[in-house]
């Protein structure tokens, strides 16, 4: 029997890479004033009959007053197999939102993303509408956000460039549980179809479990879903992701 020598460092292997950003767990629930943000880096290398090599980084910014909040995140994913591309994508992602009331935002963003893998060259996205807090406990939050955004999308299907521009509505519903004081829960899901053909649906899902280690310093696992109802020729539908990681917050 062969000798097989594996090496872990930061990361479960992944399976698949969303299309998505789940900005809502990346958002600091706090009513607390002021900067906060986190940086957190996942590493991997498995060695067997394969080499495989990745990984990423995630950079999150959040300024907050009573009734403003800006929120940017810069993302950046890699993993490669004997030295062939698995994946490759990066984001960057800025938000605004303004609680004219106690439990309603106005809310809008920018995106850019670029996935080589799923074949999406540049996705632009712009974005506006209502955010509604539907709890009061500390102990959980939950959040009800729907908006109108335009995607102007370029991908390659079948060595051909297409450019599509679409209307979409984004709904997403979230929950922050913190059963207790070191243990916390964050889960969103997103609902996205076009306005002109409701059966182009995406629907994207994200869980992360983290746990505090020290002081600023906390272990993460996050599981993500992806559905695409039309996906680029050659991609599934179905996607997920499973990580573990360390999360430095300030």
């Amino acid at each position: 029997m062969k000798k097989r020598i594996s090496f872990l460092i930061l990361l479960f292997p992944f399976i698949l890479s969303s299309q998505i950003i789940n900005v809502e767990n990346l958002r600091r629930v706090t009513d607390t004033t002021g900067w906060s943000g986190f940086a957190r880096l996942d590493l991997h290398l498995i060695k067997n009959r394969n080499t495989i090599f990745g990984f990423s980084n995630r950079i999150r910014v959040q300024y907050k007053t009573n009734k403003h909040l800006w929120l940017f995140v810069n993302d950046l994913d890699f993993r490669e197999a004997n030295s062939n591309k698995l994946v490759s994508k990066n984001a960057q992602h800025l938000r605004y939102n303004y609680r004219f009331r106690e439990k309603i935002a106005l809310e809008a963003f920018l995106q850019s993303q670029e996935n080589e893998i799923a074949a999406i060259r540049l996705r632009g996205l712009i974005g506006v509408g209502l955010r509604f807090k539907l709890s009061k406990s500390e102990k959980y939050k939950l959040y009800f956000g729907n908006l109108v955004m335009y995607e102007n999308e370029k991908v390659i299907e079948s060595d051909e460039k297409i450019t599509n521009r679409d209307w979409r509505n984004s709904s997403y519903f979230s929950m922050s549980l913190f059963p207790t004081k070191n243990i916390s829960i964050a889960s969103t899901t997103y609902f996205q179809p076009r306005f002109d053909l409701f059966s182009d649906f995406r629907i994207s899902s994200q869980t992360t479990m983290s746990f505090k280690i020290v002081k600023n310093l906390r272990f993460a696992t996050t599981f993500t879903y992806q559905y695409d109802e039309f996906p680029v020729l050659g991609i599934p539908k179905e996607q997920y992701r499973l990580t573990n990681g360390i999360m430095y917050s300030f």
